[in-house]
């Protein structure tokens, strides 16, 4: 088996601070080495070479809370820009602190939503999206960072413009009416779906695994709701705009999917094997920062996000 050592190095990798070491420690039961997860403990180790090997690799990858705040970051976006198309409001304060610089919230506000149906569905994600920040925050306790600045203005005209669905002298207002809502929508759960498909292999802890693959799967359902939505209302080609615009940003390949695929309904991107692809968080980043370069800061995160996890790698 592996060694105490490496052992360690996965608990201290997985936690930020004491405190959420100490609650990393009691959930994976390893207060006295006892079982981590069987991808590690369950693996004998054939030298002490690879032991060493697999401890450094361990060190190098980022922490499950580091990977947990970069998702909590995005949680805040999407739980601010749903809770002020429906209720008017952002998130209360008590959801908003933590480590890190904690930043306001420009622009937003409610939707005169019109389709009854479609302002359930809204109603409901947002309940789904301010749910994901408190568990999140509860599950990080003390390590979870405080929700970053948020532009949720001048980045939709920015993503509207080098989308083509506006000229240069034009703004995009998400919450004009339910059409923009919708575009709006978009552009932010496919990005959140393939986040957390990305983030997946890196979560060590199996607690944490099967909550993220949780909230992957609100998500997946949020986003096929809105593609539904974009689709019935004849908007494939508006949506086939962000989604290249998605792909221009976030690295070479063609990954991205709009809502159709020739003229029959597209609504799950997936590739041959009926399987979604994934984006890494460096490509996320350069999709919510709305710059393809390496940068730490932009677009809807004006001061960038908080926790380990800042910088987007360029494409």
């Amino acid at each position: 088996m592996f060694g105490k050592p490496f052992v360690r190095t996965l608990i201290s990798r997985s936690a930020e601070n004491r405190t959420d070491r100490r609650r990393f420690l009691k959930a994976a039961g390893a207060a006295g080495l006892g079982v981590v997860g069987a991808t590690y403990l369950g693996v004998q180790a054939t030298s002490s070479a690879s032991a060493t090997g697999e401890a450094a690799a361990a060190a190098e990858a980022p922490s499950d809370a580091a990977v947990l705040n970069f998702a909590l970051n995005l949680e805040y976006l999407e739980a601010e820009f749903y809770s002020f198309a429906v209720h008017g409001r952002g998130l209360p304060d008590d959801l908003t602190g933590g480590v890190g610089a904690q930043g306001g919230v420009v622009g937003g506000k409610k939707v005169m939503f019109h389709d009854k149906t479609l302002h359930q569905f809204a109603k409901e994600i947002a309940g789904d999206e301010v749910a994901h920040v408190k568990f999140l925050r509860g599950a990080l306790g003390e390590a979870a960072v405080s929700r970053p600045e948020i532009d949720l203005k001048n980045s939709f005209t920015a993503a509207a413009r080098a989308a083509g669905l506006i000229s240069e002298y034009q703004q995009f207002d998400p919450f004009a009416n339910e059409k923009n809502f919708l575009l709006a929508a978009f552009l932010f759960e496919d990005v959140g779906v393939t986040a957390y498909k990305g983030a997946a292999p890196l979560i060590t802890n199996k607690t944490f695994l099967d909550a993220a693959a949780g909230i992957l799967a609100a998500e997946a359902y949020h986003a096929a709701t809105i593609r539904t939505s974009l689709f019935d209302r004849g908007l494939g080609d508006a949506a086939a705009k962000i989604s290249n615009a998605r792909d221009t940003l976030d690295g070479p390949g063609d990954d991205d999917q709009g809502i159709l695929l020739g003229n029959q309904a597209n609504i799950v991107p997936a590739d041959a094997n009926g399987i979604c692809f994934g984006r890494g968080a460096d490509r996320v980043l350069n999709v919510v920062y709305l710059n393809p370069g390496p940068v730490k800061e932009g677009g809807f995160f004006p001061k960038g996000v908080n926790g380990d996890i800042v910088a987007s790698g360029g494409a």
